[in-house]
């Protein structure tokens, strides 16, 4: 049962959160300073951990099993190692439960920088200028992620605690398999309502495409340069096939009108050429090129439908092509293998969310339609869970010089408090161990 927070509570919450706000930072500029891109999760999750635990949460921490969550339909293929693929979970237990369950989501992995030269300065050495925090994973979504722990903060420092059970996650994967969320899920953990403070904009996502990763493997002919007219270039022939998938891309988005909340979005589907490998020396024809491809696809769309098309596309180019069509690309699926989802309307869960946003911001939440991918799709369509992604203004994320609004980051985290008083509702504050990061 929703519990209103009265309008002198509010604004004592909102006082906490900006006395808080320094040490926020703080603990915020310690995560980002971590290169936490994939293989490399594990040091950034042990300060996550140890932050939780002094803060006397009962703590879980795990390495993604892929045997207990392959046969799950929201799996993603893996190629990749999981040693270091560590989930860190706080629960937070009442003394009393009056209020509904929650989970306080965000992923500690971060994409690659590029070229450090096209950095202002070093991505792992977080920087402020103005309203601006600076740094690789900062914005996409460490801030996000201490902002969660922060608005507990803030609650405790009044000598409050949600009046039911609170899971804090710090998961992987989210840039490239979703499997760390999903691998949470499994494990057990399951609430009324998810929140995610992913960068976007101060709105709340209504809807979000799916994903899918593929490579295309083509072998050539290889023969020394000067014979190239007898060989077969598995450069070229690999290349040629992007624009029978960019005709694809291309039909997917003249389908847009018949998806709900997609129909007024320009051009939600994107095939994306991210990758090309190929050759081992420039005086050979090179006999192999590999291309990885990322697509989005509408919610509703079965990824294994979505990738036989694709597959269709590929041959049907090849049975066109005077090599590839004895010599068929090979597709390997090797990432997101992911379902889109529509949040519904009407939820009390948005409701409460809605009236916090106001609370903080001073004006009515917006929602809005994006095509990236987001791990509330695991909360959405497998655990039977309204998830709210909901988060800071950003710029440039998965970019140069990528960085998150201190402003709105302060007002986000005013929001998760008064969302967290209002849905979990609050009872005095009896954890043994109180200590900021």
């Amino acid at each position: 049962m929703t519990e209103w927070v009265s309008s002198e509570l509010v604004q004592k919450i909102l006082d906490s959160v900006n006395q808080g706000f320094e040490q926020q930072l703080e603990f915020t500029r310690q995560m980002m300073a971590f290169d936490s891109t994939r293989g490399k999760e594990r040091p950034a999750q042990q300060l996550f951990h140890d932050a939780l635990a002094r803060r006397g949460y009962d703590m879980d921490q795990w390495a993604i099993d892929v045997t207990k969550i392959e046969s799950h339909p929201g799996f993603s293929p893996v190629k990749f190692n999981y040693d270091n693929a560590v989930n860190v979970v706080g629960t937070h237990l009442p003394d009393e439960t009056k209020g509904q369950s929650l989970i306080l989501n965000g992923h500690v992995d971060v994409v690659p920088t590029g070229p450090l030269d096209m950095w202002t300065r070093p991505p792992f050495e977080p920087w402020i200028e103005g309203d601006w925090l600076y740094g690789r994973g900062g914005a996409d979504m460490k801030a996000g992620l201490c902002a969660n722990v922060a608005a507990l903060d803030a609650l405790e420092s009044l000598g409050f605690q949600p009046a039911a059970r609170v899971h804090v996650q710090s998961v992987t994967e989210e840039e490239c398999t979703g499997n760390g969320a999903l691998s949470a899920l499994v494990r057990g953990y399951q609430a009324d309502a998810a929140l995610i403070p992913e960068p976007e904009e101060n709105m709340l996502v209504r809807a979000n495409t799916g994903v899918i990763w593929f490579r295309i493997h083509v072998q050539g002919k290889p023969v020394h340069v000067r014979e190239a007219g007898v060989g077969a270039n598995a450069i070229e022939a690999a290349t040629s096939i992007i624009p029978a998938l960019k005709k694809l891309e291309q039909e997917w988005n003249n389908a847009r009108f018949s998806h709900a909340y997609f129909e007024s979005v320009e051009h939600p589907i994107n095939f994306n050429i991210g990758k090309i490998e190929g050759g081992d020396w420039a005086s050979s024809v090179p006999s192999w090129c590999s291309i990885d491809v990322r697509v989005a696809i509408y919610p509703g769309v079965d990824p294994r439908d979505a990738a036989s098309e694709i597959e269709a596309c590929i041959r049907q180019h090849a049975e066109s092509h005077p090599f590839l069509k004895n010599n068929l690309p090979e597709v390997e699926y090797n990432g997101f293998f992911a379902e889109g989802y529509v949040l519904e309307e009407g939820s009390e869960a948005e409701k409460v969310l809605s009236r916090a946003h106001t609370q903080s911001f001073g004006s009515s939440l917006e929602s809005f339609v994006t095509p990236g991918y987001l791990d509330g799709r695991v909360f959405v369509l497998y655990g039977d869970c309204p998830c709210l992604v909901y988060g800071p203004v950003s710029k440039n994320i998965h970019a140069f010089d990528e960085r998150v609004s201190l402003n709105s980051l302060r007002q986000i985290t005013g929001t998760i408090a008064l969302f967290i008083a209002s849905w979990c509702g609050l009872e005095p504050a009896t954890r043994s161990n109180r200590h900021r990061a």
